[in-house]
């Protein structure tokens, strides 16, 4: 004889139920938050294995000294992985390609910034300019860091192959890869300063990436060789890239006679 309650099976099963969302930690609530950081080897340890404590420092009376470091360090990997795209034509392209990549990083930071305070300040948060900048400028950071760890890639195929598109091409990857990452970092510290909405954000973000892609091609060329340090014409980033793509052919070409 069964013991079923056959009111059992008329009930429905009973799913868990979804976890409550986290609660976003405050800066400086975790101990490790506050230990500081001192020196441009010191920032490079804390971006990368904890970010939260460079947000938490950006806060602090004398952040300043913290922005240097970072920055220093932002461009000499800049300058770094410059080398390794200059190996690519030798020559000149030696001490072009780093400048170049180095001054249009810092370039395009520095015509994004009034338009990420704006949009910050719009989202309703509370950071002051000075964290803005820092958090900028770990960007910047984290961004190079990526990129001397792809340079040894980068190294090999410039070794490997006589393309000049196919490398601006790797070299572009390479790039967004690592302003996504830099982004994402961004995106942390941005939701720490108490905004409403992250759209504002978003659009810079977009905004950030147009202007530095555009800035590749007002220093062009960063891969290959130029009669002259800088481009005569001007040209959309869009149009500079159609341009390449035609010319591969020919000078691949032109290379195999």
């Amino acid at each position: 004889m069964s013991n079923t309650n056959p009111l059992s099976a008329s009930i429905p099963p009973q799913f868990p139920a979804a976890p409550a969302p986290s609660r976003l930690l405050p800066l400086g609530e975790n101990p490790e938050d506050r230990e500081p950081v001192i020196g441009p080897l010191a920032a490079v340890e804390a971006i990368l294995r904890q970010p939260r404590r460079v947000m938490f420092q950006l806060r602090q009376p004398g952040s300043g000294a913290l922005i240097r470091a970072m920055l220093t360090v932002a461009i000499l990997c800049a300058a770094v992985y410059g080398i390794v795209v200059g190996t690519f034509s030798m020559g000149q392209q030696l001490w072009v390609a780093p400048v170049k990549i180095a001054a249009g990083l810092i370039l395009s930071a520095l015509i994004c910034l009034p338009s990420l305070y704006i949009f910050t300040c719009l989202s309703g948060s509370r950071a002051r300019l000075s964290e803005i900048c820092g958090l900028l400028s770990g960007l910047l950071l984290l961004m190079t860091l990526l990129l001397v760890g792809f340079a040894p890639v980068a190294w090999l195929f410039s070794q490997s192959t006589q393309s000049a598109a196919g490398m601006g091409a790797l070299h572009l990857v390479f790039g967004l890869i690592s302003t996504i990452f830099g982004l994402r970092f961004l995106y942390a510290g941005f939701r720490h300063s108490q905004a409403r909405s992250p759209a504002g954000l978003f659009t810079w973000a977009f905004i950030f990436v147009l202007v530095a892609l555009q800035m590749t091609t007002a220093l062009r060329p960063i891969v290959g060789q130029a009669g002259s340090f800088l481009p005569k014409e001007k040209m959309f980033f869009m149009a500079y890239w159609a341009e390449c793509l035609k010319s591969a052919p020919a000078a691949e070409s032109s290379r195999r006679e």
